[in-house]
């Protein structure tokens, strides 16, 4: 899987996503990235990127001419993705779809300011794509946590293969239950004894009750999207 990333900060690449089992996989080459800069297509020698918003208003916009001659300059876009508040909200779901083509190519535009020019996202037909109801001060942390959620369920990334990711959080259809180690007592707090007893229908069953349990106090809408 390739990701060709454009951003005014192409060193913010690979970043987080050297590390752990994610940047494991970028070493044995299951993904790869290119980082453009969008600077180099700048209007002048000052680098400028974007301009004020016609019909006023607080804040730049970044320039369609600029951003289209970065586009363009990628040979092999594939789909392209703008990480916009307006666009659908980045799930498990979603993700397991992103990552079932593992030989896909994902452009992923980072805006920054108050967004990119209209027309660009028309033009190229430009999926907008959250990932939560708050705002960052660009696109390249949501690119790398759409980089990283992706890659991760990608076969031969995490050990132990689809079985290492069925009983997350959002891939069992609700919460997580909660979880156990050694030791088994701990500053006056013990594992549950179910966990201990070795009686597995009797562990599945107590799992199954306490993610009910945990989705309904605290994630109450993922009950309404079973």
């Amino acid at each position: 899987m390739h990701f060709n990333i454009l951003t005014i900060f192409p060193e913010m690449f690979p970043g987080t996503l050297s590390g752990g089992v994610v940047g494991r996989a970028l070493e044995k080459g299951i993904w790869s990235f290119d980082a453009i800069n969008i600077r180099d297509f700048a209007i002048n020698n000052y680098g400028s990127v974007d301009d004020e918003q016609f019909g006023g208003g607080v804040g730049m916009v970044m320039r369609p001419d600029v951003l289209g001659n970065a586009l363009d300059s990628v040979k092999n876009r594939g789909k392209i993705i703008y990480f916009s508040p307006r666009g659908p909200t980045l799930n498990q779901h979603m993700v397991r779809e992103f990552a079932n083509d593992k030989n896909a190519t994902y452009t992923l535009l980072c805006g920054r300011y108050e967004g990119i020019d209209q027309r660009v996202i028309e033009e190229y037909d430009i999926m907008e794509l959250s990932i939560g109801d708050y705002i960052l001060s660009g696109g390249e942390i949501a690119a790398q946590v759409f980089v990283d959620s992706v890659v991760r369920v990608m076969d031969n990334v995490l050990g132990g293969g689809v079985e290492a990711t069925a009983n997350e959080s959002f891939e069992i259809g609700g919460l997580e239950w909660p979880l156990y180690t050694r030791p088994s007592a701990w500053r006056g707090r013990n594992v549950p004894e179910v966990l201990l007893s070795g009686h597995h229908g009797n562990i599945e069953r107590w799992r199954k009750q306490q993610s009910d349990e945990i989705t309904k106090q605290r994630r109450p809408d993922l009950i309404k999207e079973k």
